[in-house]
């Protein structure tokens, strides 16, 4: 991985910096079926990366800022808070990668229309809320991910420019948000998404952050690439 150019990373949370994914699936299923809609996990769980704004209408075929968008977007974050935040894990390696990047004097931005209250709750979840310089939320952007306007606010906020940037993310509507703002992505399969195809367009996929530093600092040592079980070659 060539990192002469590199100055900052932008950052995912939910499932890159936090095993959250299936936890926001069950809650939008739960908050469905509380407004009488039978929408199961199983069509829910491939499209949780998106923001609600795309989520919603996708399943339900009204918008999310109608009456019943909004009650149920709300009840998805209290069902979230109250059943599933506290129970969640860090994604294997994440704090120890974020301590990686930041002796490396990387500048870290979180890249989320997630609201304020709910990101910080998501980054303190997964033990890295001290290692943020910044981060976006939902008051930064019009448009969630794969739209690009998430990726544009980071890139803002980190004062640095989109070539020296890469994003860190575990779904294709981060690699699709970053492509826009051209904004090269490194991905990591413990989002879900373990069909690699998926990531395709990614620079390098890996398992996870653990995986990543283990090569991020093999490739700091000796200068060198080494080829991993299950992860296709540099791009």
């Amino acid at each position: 991985m060539a990192t002469s150019d590199l100055r900052g990373v932008l950052l995912d949370i939910d499932g890159t910096l936090l095993d959250s994914n299936d936890a926001h699936a069950a809650s939008f299923t739960r908050a469905f079926a509380e407004h009488g809609l039978d929408i199961p996990f199983d069509h829910v769980r491939p499209l949780v990366g998106m923001g609600s704004d795309k989520l919603i209408p996708s399943l339900t075929g009204f918008a999310h800022d109608t009456p019943d968008g909004k009650a149920i977007v709300e009840r998805k974050k209290g069902i979230f808070e109250e059943r599933y935040l506290s129970q969640l894990k860090p994604t294997p390696g994440a704090r120890a990668l974020l301590t990686r990047l930041l002796a490396e004097d990387l500048t870290l931005v979180i890249a989320t229309s997630a609201g304020s209250d709910e990101m910080q709750a998501l980054l303190k979840q997964a033990r890295v809320e001290d290692l943020i310089h910044d981060a976006t939320s939902s008051g930064d952007v019009d448009n969630s991910k794969p739209d690009p306007d998430v990726i544009g606010a980071a890139i803002k906020k980190s004062k640095l420019k989109a070539g020296e940037l890469v994003m860190l993310g575990d779904t294709p509507y981060d690699i699709e948000a970053a492509r826009k703002a051209v904004v090269a992505t490194i991905a990591l399969r413990c989002g879900g998404w373990w069909n690699d195809d998926a990531l395709q367009d990614a620079i390098a996929i890996y398992d996870d952050p653990a995986d990543l530093l283990e090569d991020w600092t093999n490739a700091m040592t000796t200068g060198s690439e080494r080829s991993r079980p299950r992860r296709p070659s540099y791009r």
